[in-house]
């Protein structure tokens, strides 16, 4: 043996590097608050969250916000949003230190993202990203995520933004191509809804905001709470059957709806009448019309058939409000039944993303679809094009 090799085995071994400290990821607290806020004006030039915003996602927001941190420095978070009883969530901000990346940390926030949607019962997580952001999309693309659109002019430097989305569960995400028409009134929901139900089944239908207020003058009731009124079944279908729509009408109770909404006689008698004549209108027309109502189950056979129902639901379960409401259904699976939602909630920071295509479960949806006291339900499913004799044409 060589004397330095005996030197070599003598000597101590050179000291191993102290391990890295464990990152811990948590659930945010309002103690956070300062060091969240800090680390989103490090992250971000523009498009950033306030301290307002974080303080009512903490202690208000139907969220779940999660932090990284590494002795008890906080270096990333991860922020979903939840969408009412519907089985949609979107990750609307994903923040990592630039001193921490390149360690996993947002993978670990999306991973921690993820369960939390499925915590909530979400089916589908979905989200924006700069489409000038290579890393970010790369991330989510290797979890699994697909784009479904792009959006010009999304942020606030004009970068235009990839829409991205994840199915979270079995089953989910049987939909048709239906043009998407947010509605841009408060009351207008109604027309959005028919507009984007004629355009699934004619591409050549109009979308334009001069036809939505148009159908919304052929079909209102004139009066509701208060301001202008929203539209029923009744004259949402008469406006579709003379733009050649083939139709039927599900209602369960064919008087005039949304009575309890207005305190006034006088305009509960207004009411009455512009009601009575929209079901003399549909009857001479010959608008079929079926006193019952439809259950999710019923509105998914409609829905594998190829037609587009349109359908009132009280929006108390997705917004807190007990408003009547129009939407859209798109899809269907075992299930779920999917929606276009025309209410675009931009003061929650929601946009179009939260309405396309949102799953309900069918339970949820049948929960959702009964307005007021009277639990009216009601439906306008649109087949397609009226053919020769009143048939209905190929869509």
């Amino acid at each position: 043996m060589s004397v330095e090799t005996i030197l070599t085995s003598l000597s101590p071994s050179p000291p191993s590097p102290p391990a890295a400290a464990p990152l811990v990821v948590r659930p945010a607290v309002l103690s956070d608050l300062d060091a969240l806020v800090a680390l989103e004006n490090r992250c971000f030039e523009s498009d950033r969250l306030s301290r307002r915003s974080f303080h009512h996602l903490l202690s208000k927001g139907h969220a779940a916000l999660s932090v990284a941190e590494r002795e008890g420095r906080l270096l990333g978070y991860a922020l979903v949003l939840f969408h009412g009883q519907t089985a949609l969530a979107r990750l609307y901000s994903l923040a990592v230190a630039q001193e921490a990346r390149g360690q996993g940390i947002a993978r670990r926030l999306l991973t921690v993202a993820e369960a939390d949607a499925l915590a909530e019962g979400c089916a589908v997580l979905r989200l924006e990203v700069r489409a000038d952001n290579p890393p970010a999309i790369a991330l989510y693309r290797d979890a699994g995520y697909r784009r479904f659109a792009v959006l010009p002019d999304y942020y606030e430097d004009h970068e235009p933004a990839e829409r991205m989305e994840k199915i979270l569960t079995r089953g989910a995400g049987r939909v048709r191509e239906v043009p998407y028409v947010p509605q841009s009134l408060d009351f207008t929901c109604g027309p959005a809804s028919l507009m984007m139900a004629m355009a699934a089944l004619d591409p050549d239908s109009p979308r334009d905001r001069s036809t939505e207020l148009r159908i919304w003058r052929e079909s209102t009731l004139v009066f509701m709470t208060s301001g202008h009124g929203g539209c029923g079944a009744y004259g949402l279908s008469l406006a579709a059957w003379r733009r050649g729509f083939d139709l039927s009408v599900y209602i369960t109770d064919t008087g005039p709806p949304f009575l309890d909404s207005v305190r006034s006689e006088e305009k509960k008698e207004v009411m009455r009448l512009v009601h009575q004549d929209f079901v003399a209108e549909a009857l001479l027309a010959g608008v079929p019309v079926e006193q019952r109502g439809q259950t999710a189950n019923e509105l998914a056979g409609f829905v594998e058939a190829g037609a587009i129902p349109v359908v009132l639901i009280s929006s108390y379960r997705i917004y807190g409000e007990k408003n009547p409401h129009w939407v859209t259904v798109t899809g269907a699976d075992q299930r779920f039944l999917y929606i276009h939602d025309p209410f675009v909630d931009i003061e929650e920071g929601r946009s179009s993303t939260d309405c396309i295509h949102v799953p309900i479960a069918r339970a949820e949806f049948d929960r959702m679809a009964r307005y007021g006291s009277a639990r009216l339900r009601a439906a306008v499913i649109l087949a397609g094009r009226r053919g020769p004799a009143g048939k209905a044409g190929r869509a």
